[in-house]
């Protein structure tokens, strides 16, 4: 019998807070009831804003509440040669591209169009889609400002992707109280447009590290916060592109801060590690949280 597989999976770029608490707790819980496996994964493709120091923090932070996970822990900076294998496929079979355009340049380009009364669309993050004027590009000019060291990054086609699908998409969200009890949730990766999947210099982003790693490790059942909703449909597509098993998803509520918006690492008096300092213990921080 396959056992279920969950993770948590934090960015050591700042230190963790409640929220992350919610999370890798809820994670632990289910994992727990089902009798499957908890992962710790590293997320750290953004080399110049996470650290070591972060890292440890974090861990020492989730060791505190009574964390345990499966050794070893994969680092995504650890593994850009596996994502840079992928990411040729999908040049190769043409369902990204090469985008040039500056931010400077998309808001002069969108700033225009909508002096001529054109309403720009909008992710489900309320920024701008990007423009369609590089995917236009010949393969020649593309090779030749490439050639030339021009900055870019590569954008997943989603028009092309879609094709590639070939059938509507969706995915299977369970609810935190039973892991049996689902529903499918349409997935729309058009309304996001055609997203970043890699860099110049760094060969993924997140969406595309995120649905090879949970492929590669057998993750079965992804526990994550609300904010990231929108954002499985682009995964979605991805996973269906690259021929990868989609695990189920559960989107759990938020822990906000006093303002009630949603909590971010620069909040410190919800910072595990500030909380820990002032006296607080891991049962009153599971109580502070619902748990």
């Amino acid at each position: 019998m396959t056992l279920l597989t969950f993770r948590f999976a934090p960015s050591p770029n700042g230190e963790l807070h409640l929220g992350h608490a919610y999370s890798a707790l809820l994670n632990q819980k289910l994992a727990n009831i089902s009798g499957g496996r908890l992962l710790l994964r590293i997320e750290d493709i953004d080399t110049t804003r996470c650290t070591p120091e972060f890292e440890a923090g974090m861990i020492a932070d989730l060791k505190w509440l009574g964390l345990d996970w499966e050794k070893p822990v994969r680092r995504q900076s650890e593994h850009f040669a596996e994502y840079g294998t992928v990411l040729e496929r999908l040049i190769r079979e043409e369902l990204v591209y090469p985008a040039f355009m500056s931010r400077g340049e998309i808001r002069a380009f969108i700033a225009d169009g909508e002096k001529r009364g054109r309403d720009w669309p909008r992710d489900p993050d309320g920024v701008p889609l990007y423009p369609p004027a590089d995917k236009a590009l010949s393969m020649k000019e593309r090779k030749r400002r490439i050639a030339e060291n021009a900055p870019f990054a590569w954008r997943l086609d989603v028009g092309a992707a879609m094709a590639r699908a070939g059938r509507d998409l969706a995915w299977a969200e369970f609810s935190d109280g039973t892991l049996s009890t689902t529903r499918s949730v349409e997935a729309r990766p058009q309304d996001w447009g055609d997203v970043i999947v890699a860099r110049r210099d760094i060969p993924t982003s997140y969406h595309l590290a995120v649905v090879i790693d949970d492929a590669l490790q057998g993750v079965s059942h992804v526990v994550r916060g609300q904010d990231l909703f929108s954002a499985t449909g682009v995964q979605r597509l991805l996973q269906e592109i690259l021929g990868l098993q989609p695990p189920a998803y559960f989107h759990h509520r938020l822990i906000l801060g006093p303002d009630g918006r949603k909590l971010s690492k620069s909040f410190r008096d919800t910072g595990l590690a500030a909380l820990r300092d002032a006296g607080a213990s891991p049962e009153e921080v599971r109580r502070m949280i619902g748990l």
